[in-house]
């Protein structure tokens, strides 16, 4: 009963966004896909990439759209029931969170360790948000898994596993995750059968060749401070960003949506951030590899947040993101785990009245900065003025708020923050692209050439900077390369071809 009072209050402390919208990235995956809109895409969908047309960042998370249609379809579009629903999962995830752990730690200290993991401030992105729909079916697989073949549920295990891999890419280490499990059993406990680990072969071999088929081009897509770097750079900004992770997941009082240039620094060389961040990388990995006898639980969680985490991390390769809240999803039971055994430890030494006082303290504080930061995700308005507001480094912040603005109309203001976001970082392709399209639009056609160049230097194939190069040569009256683009553009971007089409009649 106590194990489902934690379901209860995870799902209850995210009862406030069912009258939140979508926001951001739910308007592209959600609101405008149609392949949510239909259950029969959505079935579809197990052959199609995640990201819907035009847009070309494709992954394969064909759970995760399906999961959405049948939201769609029973709440007929409207956001209330995405986000009740991931607040359910929410929920599921850190029951699943204390029964993992509990065959380590007594049953208070599991407790705890759910509750911290359903309070923690970081998850609010990815349970308010509803793209964040993908972190926790992946976590509530990954989890489920490891339950599951504990109690010998077989088909329950792959079934899980099969969902958390095609929830989200991270979820294709569930079967490394549930061989770790094994690994760490109790003396006295059965070893897994051969037949499970063949069974999650199987199914890991399927999805990496799906992926590879239809959501290979996720691969090409690289945030933009490594664009054109090499390892050296890369690291010098990867890994202050694995100390930034750190540090919202120890003390998350300092959350954002956006953790790119200059939120974290981009810095060219060796920095006390990157000797920081390879001290954690050294200190988890030694956690989970070199401990696993004293603090087993520990052990399982640092290889869980090691394996979640590397795919995003940019320290082997670079990926779409510097760092994302939702991202660190898993990462979060790595701190829960480190509590359960604090309360544990702390139950023998003060008795578990004094201890349970400073659960409550702590869940307090805890569920305060979640619940203050539910706001921030009720809308695109409310998302991008808190973001302004909080982090005013953001290049991100500016580009966006500039697009606002010149959705409205209000050119003074646009161009200001266009320029203020370009001042910021200026070797974002998507950047100079939209501002340039904007330039060219208003007939300034020799800076949104400067720019558009810039961005096509950046990434050849920047869609919206061809688009503004071939309205600067029709304002050249130079039609041979404007039709010369708009063949390019054709070839590139097929569905491109009627926003050519309206000025070439």
């Amino acid at each position: 009963m106590k194990r489902w009072l934690i379901f209860a209050i995870a799902a209850a402390l995210y009862l406030p966004t069912v009258r939140h919208d979508f926001v951001q990235d739910d308007r592209v995956i959600v609101a405008a896909n149609p392949a949510v809109h239909s259950l029969a895409l959505a079935v579809r969908g197990f052959g199609q990439p995640y990201w819907p047309p035009p847009n070309t960042g494709g992954l394969y998370r064909p759970v995760t759209i399906l999961s959405y249609a049948v939201d769609w379809w029973l709440a007929g579009g409207r956001p209330w029931l995405f986000h009740l629903l991931n607040a359910l999962w929410h929920g599921l995830a850190a029951v699943l969170v204390v029964l993992v752990v509990a065959r380590w730690l007594p049953e208070p200290a599991a407790l705890a360790a759910g509750l911290v993991f359903a309070l923690h401030p970081v998850h609010v992105e990815a349970v308010a948000g509803i793209v964040g729909r993908a972190e926790l079916l992946a976590a509530v697989g990954l989890l489920g898994a490891v339950v599951s073949a504990r109690r010998g549920w077989w088909p329950v295990a792959v079934a899980c596993a099969a969902m958390a891999m095609f929830s989200k890419e991270h979820g294709v280490v569930v079967g490394v995750l549930v061989l770790v499990d094994d690994w760490l059993r109790p003396p006295g406990t059965r070893r897994y059968p051969a037949g499970l680990y063949a069974a999650l072969g199987i199914v890991t071999v399927l999805f990496l060749a799906l992926w590879a088929n239809i959501g290979a081009a996720a691969a090409a897509d690289v945030a933009a401070p490594f664009l054109g770097v090499g390892a050296s750079e890369r690291l010098a900004l990867a890994l202050p960003a694995v100390a930034r992770a750190a540090r919202v997941l120890l003390w998350p009082t300092e959350l954002s949506a956006d953790y790119g240039p200059q939120v974290i620094p981009v810095r060219a060389g060796l920095s006390l951030a990157a000797v920081t961040g390879a001290g954690i990388v050294a200190g988890v990995l030694a956690l989970g590899l070199g401990w696993y006898r004293r603090w087993p639980a520990l052990s399982f969680a640092a290889q869980a947040t090691a394996l979640c985490c590397l795919p995003t991390s940019n320290l082997l390769f670079a990926s779409g993101i510097v760092l994302a809240e939702r991202n660190l999803y898993v990462a979060v039971l790595l701190v829960a785990v480190a509590a359960g055994y604090a309360v544990a430890g702390a139950t023998v030494r003060w008795g578990p009245r004094r201890t349970g006082a400073a659960v409550a303290v702590l869940a307090v504080a805890l569920g305060a900065g979640s619940f203050t930061r539910l706001p921030a995700w009720r809308d695109n308005r409310t998302f991008l003025l808190t973001l302004l507001a909080d982090h005013p480094e953001s290049y991100q912040a500016h580009a966006s708020a500039a697009a606002v603005l010149a959705g409205m109309r209000d050119t003074a203001e646009a161009r200001r923050e266009y320029a203020l976001a370009e001042s910021l970082f200026n070797r974002d392709p998507h950047l100079n692209a939209g501002y340039a399209l904007y330039l060219a639009g208003l007939g300034d056609t020799a800076p949104a050439a400067r720019l558009a160049a810039r961005a096509r230097a950046q990434l050849p194939r920047e869609r919206v900077a061809l688009r503004a190069q071939f309205l600067i040569a029709l304002a050249h009256g130079d039609r041979r390369r404007a039709l010369a683009l708009a063949d390019t553009a054709g070839a590139w971007f097929p569905w491109d071809t009627s926003w050519y089409g309206q000025y070439l009649p």
